[in-house]
């Protein structure tokens, strides 16, 4: 085989004990085989833990989501608890129904508590945002959730969290990845007896206390409990075989929500999701069930929740009976306004509140922000970047956090958790449905009414995927090319500011003195009011584009969002087949 020395040494590595004999097999008969590709794909790279943790396609090799990378990971993280000196650390673990989520997060809590860190493991799957109410709940030093989120079923992956119950940030994140990369090999990692550590309470399974007490949390930011109480508003949910199953139902009983229909195959847990192709709440594909029995039962609203239940889509009835799908930035809109015109009407805005969104998200959110003068902060796209602003906020105590999210379909209403949570979304939701329901209205007309008072913003993102080693390079690639010779113009419309946010400095919001950190994005702002991003995907091998725009009507955003779309992917799609 032709295969480089660094491949050939790590192949050889795998295919010895420590290694158990399904990963030799496994492995082996790839070598046997002469099966190049798939080694190198599987040995021409280490799957890398990075600021959000680790996340691939379930394999053995050093490039792919397995349970040998998962015990190297966690033990990089007992390493650097132990030099930060915490006195009797605790540590928390949850599950997705992923394949081999539970494995994993077995092997995990192992890990932990043979390095002397009490750790604590949910009975069963949970939702991500629980585990992050569960760091700080049981004052833990950090956390881990096993899941890939929304995407496609041969992905799994390990979210990594500090103490606050956010993703880590700087500088625990540099300095984690630097102890994980330190452990070059599976005799670095601590392993007990599992049974042994849950004899002696090293391991200790947790279930409906936890549980009870993060719907507590969450209750008790519904602003109109008593509307929701009894409302005949009709819904339909599906978790998408994921962990909305085990929570949100509890919750919109606890609502008094009873006029509630489950898409019944999508409530059974199952990794494999049969019944869609992505279990992705953001495509029609799979909440095409849910919008089936909305349609059959007259329902208003469907409502759908990605495996760990951190994302939530919604598909909402029009005037003729169609179902529609909201985009994230819309729904994000949707529960702003809702939130901070319930919380006038009831003199309960604060003067100091704030709301945090991403800095590709939607200008809409911004504008309904100053209407009510509430402090609109941007910052970069990943969640933890709002958690830390949280953060800053409760030490600083300047302004009070009132909600935040992002363009894919994340969304966070107070502080219980750290990180996006479709539990708490889908509770506002199907709360504002009820409440309009009272007035004559729904969630299409209020949309609408949004809209036509903040002018029509619409917004698309293209997803282009390059898998494997190549596609990485061609991603590269391609965020050089722009950075070198950045657009002039889109579809003759202007451009009018080019950021580069690696080397630009950018502040978080008019005034503040915060510097946004050094990332990969390149956003361009036009003379129309319009703004395009472009940045590599930190957990998919995809490069994505983000489009937003502001019409004069419907039509005239919809059909600047073609042109600026069109435009951009017929230049790219040509730098890929030069790249080729």
């Amino acid at each position: 085989m032709k295969l480089d020395d660094t491949i050939m040494k790590r192949i050889n590595e795998w295919t010895h004990k420590p290694y158990m004999d399904d990963c030799i097999k496994d492995i082996t008969s790839l070598v046997d085989e002469k099966n190049e590709n798939e080694l190198n794909e599987r040995f021409g790279a280490e799957l890398e833990f990075g600021t959000g943790g680790l996340r691939g396609i379930i394999r053995n090799g050093t490039n792919g989501m397995n349970i040998y990378n998962v015990a190297k990971a966690t033990q990089g993280i007992a390493n650097y608890i132990k030099k930060c000196g915490i006195q009797n650390p605790k540590a928390v673990v949850a599950y997705d129904s992923r394949i081999f989520s539970k494995e994993f997060a077995d092997e995990t809590a192992l890990i932990f508590a043979s390095n002397g860190i009490k750790t604590y493991l949910f009975s069963e799957m949970r939702p991500t945002p629980t585990l992050s109410f569960a760091i700080r709940h049981l004052g833990c030093a950090t956390g881990v959730v096993i899941t890939a989120s929304h995407n496609p079923k041969e992905y799994n992956g390990y979210k990594a969290y500090w103490s606050d119950g956010a993703q880590m940030i700087n500088p625990h994140d540099t300095a984690v990845i630097t102890e994980v990369r330190a452990i070059t090999s599976m005799n670095d990692v601590k392993k007990e007896n599992f049974y042994n550590l849950v004899a002696n309470g090293m391991i200790e399974i947790i279930d409906e206390e936890v549980d009870n007490a993060f719907l507590n949390e969450i209750y008790k930011l519904s602003i109109n409990p008593e509307i929701a109480n009894g409302s005949n508003v009709k819904i339909v949910f599906t978790p998408i075989h994921g962990t909305g199953a085990t929570l949100i139902p509890k919750l919109f009983k606890k609502l008094g929500l009873n006029n509630v229909l489950y898409v019944k195959e999508q409530m059974i847990p199952d990794g494999k999701f049969p019944t869609v192709k992505k279990p992705n709440p953001e495509e029609k594909e799979a909440l095409q069930r849910g919008i089936n029995l909305a349609k059959k039962e007259n329902a208003d609203i469907v409502i759908a929740t990605d495996p760990d239940a951190d994302r939530m889509g919604i598909a909402v009835k029009d005037k003729n009976g169609n179902f529609n799908i909201i985009s994230g930035n819309h729904i994000g809109a949707i529960i702003e306004y809702y939130l901070l015109s319930e919380l006038k009407k009831k003199n309960k805005l604060p003067a100091n509140g704030a709301v945090v969104k991403t800095i590709v998200t939607t200008n809409l959110q911004d504008d309904i922000g100053a209407f009510f003068g509430v402090k609109v902060f941007n910052v970069l796209t990943g969640f933890k970047y709002i958690g830390e602003k949280i953060k800053h906020f409760e030490t600083d105590k300047n302004y009070q956090y009132l909600c935040g999210g992002e363009e894919s379909y994340g969304f966070l209403v107070g502080t219980h958790a750290r990180d996006k949570d479709a539990i708490v979304a889908s509770m506002l939701i199907a709360e504002c449905c009820a409440v309009l329901q009272k007035e004559g209205k729904n969630l299409d007309d209020y949309l609408t009414e949004i809209l036509t008072q903040f002018g029509f913003y619409d917004d698309k993102t293209v997803s282009i995927d390059i898998p494997g080693l190549k596609g990485q390079e061609i991603i590269a690639g391609i965020m050089a090319h722009y950075k070198a010779t950045p657009r002039k113009e889109f579809a003759h419309i202007k451009v009018t500011k080019a950021i580069d946010f690696n080397t630009d400095k950018v502040a978080d919001a008019a005034g503040s003195t915060y510097i946004l950190p050094p990332s990969n994005v390149i956003q361009y702002h036009l003379e129309d009011g319009s703004k395009i991003s472009l940045r590599p995907s930190g957990t998919e091998p995809k490069i994505k584009f983000y489009f937003s725009v502001k019409g004069k009507s419907k039509e005239d955003a919809i059909n600047k969002l073609n042109d600026f779309s069109k435009d951009l992917q017929t230049e790219v799609e040509g730098l890929i087949k030069k790249a080729l």
